[in-house]
């Protein structure tokens, strides 16, 4: 691949949001299951193979077909909960749907009331008047490098507690190509399963963002684009965390510093690598493309990587990595040549998996909260939908660095370190 040192190919793979009108109606509804690491929370299957996640609390508990039933077979209407609270139904219904004309003081009382005689709104007939089915909507690739990772729970997580915090759902599906998952929007589309988008995985070039706009339907990116007229997002300052890595590694007296990155075709690899640049403009070194890979998003392809980078006649002694997915092949590869992580070879990661402290040392990295991430992309998109301007609608935070034993002070040269690999191999 053009611009890609180290040999490592990227694996083959196959995005904001406009507000506009667009038709919407009821979700499906099924089967409830618990999901993964939220016990609070059901999960309603359709019958093709969307998944509505609805935490149980707020409006007394949700089923998946959306509304509540009394013991006697009847149900808890909006007009109940007028007369109980001596208020019109229509101050009621924009209280609960959080219209600004209302006081706050009225809106948290009559949600407590709404609440207490169990009272949940009928998502047919909140399409009907409103236009919106309350629900948001989220393709995930399964075919994606972290499909199967805690960070999908805790990313899912977060945006569950925050959709039914708000008395909204969310409605996921997913998708194994390109094809699939634009073939999914089209039918969360036209089926009016969801009001808007949730958009993992920015893209430097992203159909996703482009159709959407076309279609004119809201949605909010997990990552930051290059042109993002009519664009909200959330994001992690990545460029930032590869930046301090360079500035780390050079302060603990490395002068050989590689990078490995991910597959250029996302954005925020684009980003990384200005980071990592920046670095080393910072600490007065000169990039050696040499010392750059790209295309690395698993341990597999992070100990390619690494191995060809301790090969080299000047190797690095510190490595700085976009994933600790990559990051955690530096093991194996460096266990090959005899090298020992964090005296002979020092690495830093991105992300903050779990996995990271299963190997010793374990692995220093750059940790990012992905429950707050996606909470906050929940609460950005419901915003949005609500008649925000998407370009006011962009939040970043830091990543937290958290030292973990894999970076220290070199303990060779880069020239000592080949001499010892080269003695090591014969």
């Amino acid at each position: 691949m053009p611009g890609c040192a180290g040999g490592i190919a990227p694996p083959e793979t196959g995005p904001r949001s406009c507000p506009g009108k667009w038709p919407r109606g009821p979700c499906a509804s099924g089967e409830r299951r618990k999901f993964p690491d939220n016990p609070n929370c059901g999960i309603a299957e359709t019958g093709f193979g969307f998944y509505s996640l609805i935490r149980s609390h707020g409006f007394g508990g949700m089923s998946a077909r959306g509304w509540n039933a009394e013991p006697n077979g009847g149900r808890v209407k909006i007009s109940d909960v007028a007369g109980a609270l001596n208020l019109t139904k229509g101050t009621v219904s924009r209280a609960l749907n959080g219209y600004p004309d209302i006081a706050e003081s009225t809106r948290l009382r009559v949600r407590s009331e709404a609440r207490r005689m169990g009272y949940v709104p009928l998502s047919h007939a909140q399409a009907i008047r409103t236009g919106r089915t309350r629900s948001l909507g989220l393709v995930w690739r399964v075919d994606s490098h972290d499909g199967d990772r805690a960070f999908l729970s805790e990313f899912l997580d977060g945006v569950s507690r925050a959709v039914s915090d708000r008395d909204w759902s969310l409605t996921v599906s997913t998708a194994d190509s390109d094809a699939s998952e634009r073939a999914t929007l089209r039918r969360l589309l036209r089926e009016r399963k969801a009001d808007g988008f949730i958009l993992p995985r920015t893209m430097a070039q992203d159909p996703r963002v482009e159709w959407l706009r076309k279609e004119e339907a809201p949605f909010v990116l997990y990552g930051r684009i290059v042109g993002g007229r009519g664009c909200s997002w959330f994001d992690f300052l990545g460029e930032n965390a590869m930046r301090d890595s360079v500035l780390h590694l050079h302060g603990l007296g490395h002068r050989r510093i590689a990078f490995v990155n991910s597959d250029p075709r996302y954005n925020y690899a684009l980003l990384r690598k200005e980071g990592f640049l920046e670095g080393l403009a910072a600490c007065g070194t000169r990039p050696d493309p040499e010392l750059m890979a790209c295309g690395a998003m698993t341990p597999e392809a992070g100990e390619a990587a690494t191995k060809n980078l301790l090969c080299l006649r000047e190797p690095p002694t510190g490595i700085v990595f976009a994933q600790d997915m990559a990051a955690l092949g530096a093991y194996p590869a460096a266990a090959s040549l005899g090298l020992e992580i964090g005296r002979d070879l020092s690495v830093v990661g991105y992300d903050g998996v779990p996995e990271g402290a299963s190997p010793t040392p374990a692995l220093s990295t750059f940790a990012v909260d992905s429950r707050w991430a996606g909470s906050r992309l929940a609460v950005l998109l419901i915003d949005q939908i609500r008649g925000g301007a998407p370009e006011e609608l962009r939040e970043t935070a830091e990543a937290r660095f958290v030292s973990k034993g894999s970076d220290g002070p070199p303990s060779r040269s880069s020239r000592e370190l080949a001499k010892f690999i080269n003695q090591a191999s014969t």
